[in-house]
C-alpha cells in the first residue's frame, strides 16, 4: 500500500511504516511534478501531524486518496471542510497524551509562580551571592481557571486539585453535569476570578485570539496566562503590550502564532516562561501517539474503519 509521509516522525512509527507500506517521504521528493505523475494515482493514504498539515495542492494531486492519520491530537492544520467533500476520513491521537499537557500546564504553572527559570538563572550568573533571591508565589489556595475543561482540561483539574487549588472553567454551553468545579460562561468573568488562566481549548478560526486584551486586563496584574493550546488562541501582540504595561502578573507559554518564532519582547522579559511546543514531549506519550497512528492506519486497511476518528 502507497502512503505518503509529509514530514519526518516518530522514529518507531516511521521504521514500522517502512516495514508495512511503501513509503513516500514528502520532504525528500525534489521534483514533485516528476513524482506525482508516477505515483500520485497509487497514494491512498498520507501520515502527516498536527504541525505539517496538508495542503491542497498536494491533495488534489492525490485522487485516490482515503484517509489521513495525523499525529497528535490537534487538526487545525488541515482543511476538514475540504476532506469532508472528498469523502477522505481523518484520524487524531486523542487521550494518550492527556497527562503529558496537563503535566507541562502544571510545570508551566509552577515554573511561573515560583519563578523557578529566573531563578536557575540567577544560581548560574553567579548572583546568590551578592543578593537573596526575590520571593514567588504559592498555588495553594488559588484559583486556576481552564479555558476549555476537555479530556485535558478535566486531567489538569485532577492535578491541580491535589496541590489545594480551587478549580474554575469557562464553556459558553453551560455547565457539564459531571464535574463540581465552579462554571462560567463569560471568560472575562473567569479571568477576573482566575490566578492562573490556563488554555487548553483547540485551535482553529473558532478561537482565533479567544484571549485577548480584555480578558487580559479581567486577569489582573497579579495573575499569570498559561497556553499549552494553540498559539493562535492567545492575541499575542497584545500578550505583549498587557506584559509591557504590567496588566497581568506574568505568561508562560509552549505555543506560539508563528513557531518557532517567538516575540522578541518576550525573549526579554523575567516573568514569562517560555518552552518549545514540547506539551506531549516525553517518550513514553510519543511513542504510545506513533502506536496510535500506525493502529489508524493498520485498522483503516484491514477493517475499512478508524480506532480514532474524526467527525467532519
Amino acid at each position: 500500500m502507497d502512503v505518503l509521509v509529509w514530514g519526518p516522525m516518530h522514529p518507531s512509527l516511521m521504521q514500522s511504516l517502512e516495514e508495512h507500506y511503501s513509503v513516500h517521504k514528502r520532504w525528500e521528493i525534489a521534483d514533485f511534478t516528476h513524482w506525482v505523475a508516477l505515483h500520485g494515482d497509487s497514494i491512498r493514504a498520507v501520515v502527516t501531524s498536527g504541525v505539517y498539515g496538508a495542503d491542497h495542492q498536494v491533495l488534489e494531486q492525490l485522487p485516490h486518496l482515503e484517509v489521513i492519520t495525523s499525529f497528535g491530537v490537534g487538526y487545525d492544520a488541515l482543511d476538514t471542510a475540504y476532506l469532508a467533500r472528498r469523502g477522505i476520513q481523518l484520524s487524531n491521537t486523542p487521550d494518550v497524551l492527556n497527562n503529558s499537557v496537563a503535566e507541562t500546564a502544571l510545570a508551566l504553572m509552577l515554573c511561573v509562580s515560583r519563578r523557578v527559570c529566573e531563578a536557575e538563572r540567577f544560581v548560574r550568573a553567579g548572583k546568590w551571592r551578592e543578593a537573596k533571591f526575590p520571593l514567588g508565589n504559592d498555588l495553594h489556595g488559588k484559583t486556576c481557571g481552564i479555558v476549555g475543561l476537555g479530556k485535558i482540561g478535566k486531567t489538569l483539574a485532577r492535578r491541580v486539585s491535589a496541590f489545594d487549588m480551587n478549580v474554575a472553567y469557562y464553556r459558553p454551553n453551560g455547565p457539564y453535569a459531571e464535574v463540581s468545579y465552579t462554571h462560567y460562561a463569560d471568560l472575562q468573568a473567569l479571568a477576573t476570578a482566575a490566578d492562573y488562566l490556563v488554555v487548553l481549548v483547540p485551535g482553529g478560526p473558532q478561537t482565533r485570539h479567544l484571549i485577548n486584551r480584555q480578558v487580559m486586563r479581567a486577569l489582573g496584574p497579579k495573575s499569570f496566562l498559561i497556553n499549552v493550546a494553540r498559539g493562535s488562541v492567545v492575541d499575542e501582540a497584545a500578550l505583549v503590550t498587557a506584559l509591557l504595561e504590567s496588566e497581568i502578573g506574568g505568561a508562560a507559554l509552549d505555543v506560539f502564532e508563528d513557531e518557532p518564532h517567538v516575540p522578541a519582547a518576550l525573549l526579554e522579559m523575567d516573568n514569562v516562561v517560555l518552552l518549545p511546543h514540547i506539551g506531549s514531549g516525553t517518550h513514553e506519550t510519543r511513542q504510545a501517539m506513533a502506536d496510535l497512528v500506525l493502529e489508524n492506519l493498520d485498522t483503516y486497511f484491514e477493517e475499512g474503519r478508524l480506532v480514532t476518528p474524526v467527525a467532519l
